[in-house]
């Protein structure tokens, strides 16, 4: 939803560098703009399902225009028809920056590993952090996690080698799979 302990603010905001006061501020001005959504467009937009979304931005689709809300993933997983691909497929590759306890609420892995499941294709995530919380719903859904970082570093340096430790990932996770055979892939 947009507002609330599970809202916009609570969740994305902590995660975009906010500390607990921002927060406040940000739940109080989406608070703010839902009343005043209410009040002009005469649709509630505080608790929408999936008014959350991409910070809020949903809520605001909606209360304005009238959009329909639906679920990212499966609209997307639709379009590029993710469930043809896995058809026949040996292994679906996905990936996260953060598998956490929102996790099982939307993100790509999820989507990926119950589309996957049903198909019976095993799933890797490429990840840049796990905590506890995504270690136990990585274990209960079957996903198996390829860190991408090779060592210490900071998010930062992360960021900005994204592309590099991600190739790497990917190599090491291959030679893996493949009992030790070692590919070598562009830098």
């Amino acid at each position: 939803p947009l507002t609330g302990p599970d809202g916009a603010a609570a969740v994305f905001g902590p995660q975009k560098g906010a500390d607990p006061a921002g927060v406040e501020r940000l739940e109080a001005g989406l608070a703010r703009w839902a009343a005043v959504a209410e009040a002009t467009f005469g649709r509630a937009v505080g608790a929408t399902t999936h008014g959350g979304a991409a910070g809020g931005l949903a809520a605001g689709l909606h209360g304005a225009l009238g959009a329909e809300l639906v679920p990212g993933f499966a609209a997307v997983a639709d379009a590029v028809d993710l469930d043809g691909a896995l058809a026949g497929a040996a292994l679906a590759l996905t990936g996260e920056g953060r598998l956490d306890g929102q996790t099982e609420r939307g993100k790509v892995v999820a989507g990926v590993a119950e589309r996957a499941r049903r198909a019976g294709v095993p799933v890797w995530a490429f990840v840049g952090q796990i905590t506890a919380a995504g270690e136990t719903w990585c274990a209960a859904n079957g996903v198996a996690v390829a860190p991408i970082a090779d060592g210490p570093r900071s998010l930062e340096e992360s960021v900005g080698s994204a592309a590099g430790l991600l190739r790497r990932a990917v190599a090491r996770a291959a030679g893996f799979r493949l009992g030790g055979v070692q590919h070598a892939l562009g830098e």
